[in-house]
């Protein structure tokens, strides 16, 4: 069986890391004050990478976190992927010059998807697409609309232009720790060709389980957010699972 690459999650707000219900900022419940030393932790427990989303970023449409991305940067050498609120390819070569080995755009591929291809082509394998999905369609704007898109048609969009991954967002789970839908994330890797990263809901590492066992395209990797922040996952426990 394939390897799911496992990626911790560091959401931040107002310079905390949080965890919140379906991307809405008024339900965060703050997990650290200090972003710099959660990303030392994973790095420490053995994660590969991390994966850090501006929430604040994503919903105003520019950085607003950059200092607590510093932090995290400067912390840990183990890659890092960033999101929320990139919406420029200035915004894109500022955090690939500042280290981010991935950056995550997600309105602009929505709306404006010739950035992410320009992007893609300048940044091979260093451009990933969240494709956010609730009710069937993607949102966008920090998850505060919805376009009228499915996620298969926008993931489509990026096919053979050299985009590193698609991060499907399950928002209807996300932060309820209730459980991968497994099948649609599987659904997602069949139709296209770029590695797909599942996130939303993982609740125990029988998620990670499910996720190597389904049948077809295999799921490339796994974001790890609630459940491991609330001791429901142990790290070792979810590497050597995804291994």
């Amino acid at each position: 069986m394939a390897t799911v690459i496992l990626y911790p999650a560091i959401d931040l707000k107002d310079g905390q890391c949080v965890r919140v219900l379906h991307g809405d900022l008024s339900t965060a419940t703050v997990f650290n004050n200090d972003p710099g030393a959660q990303a030392k932790s994973f790095a420490a427990a053995g994660f590969h990478w991390v994966h850090v989303v501006d929430l604040n970023g994503a919903v105003q449409g520019k950085a607003i976190n950059a200092s607590a991305v510093e932090a995290i940067l400067s912390s840990v050498s183990i890659p890092v992927q960033l999101g929320g609120g990139i919406r420029t390819l200035a915004d894109i070569e500022r955090w690939i010059e500042a280290g981010v080995s991935r950056v995550i755009l997600g309105t602009v591929a929505v709306k404006q998807p010739e950035i992410v291809i320009e992007a893609a082509r300048k940044y091979p394998e260093q451009i990933a697409v969240s494709v956010d999905v609730r009710k069937g369609k993607v949102a966008v704007d920090g998850w505060t609309a919805d376009s009228d898109l499915d996620a298969i048609t926008v993931a489509k969009r990026f096919e053979d232009v050299g985009v590193a991954a698609l991060i499907v967002t399950d928002i209807d789970r996300d932060g309820t720790v209730m459980g991968f839908n497994v099948e649609a994330f599987g659904a997602m890797a069949d139709a296209v060709s770029i590695p797909v990263i599942a996130a939303g809901g993982l609740a125990s590492v029988d998620d990670i389980a499910k996720l190597k066992a389904r049948k077809g395209v295999p799921v490339a990797g796994a974001v790890l957010g609630r459940a491991l922040y609330n001791g429901a996952i142990d790290p070792a426990q979810a590497l050597e699972i995804a291994a």
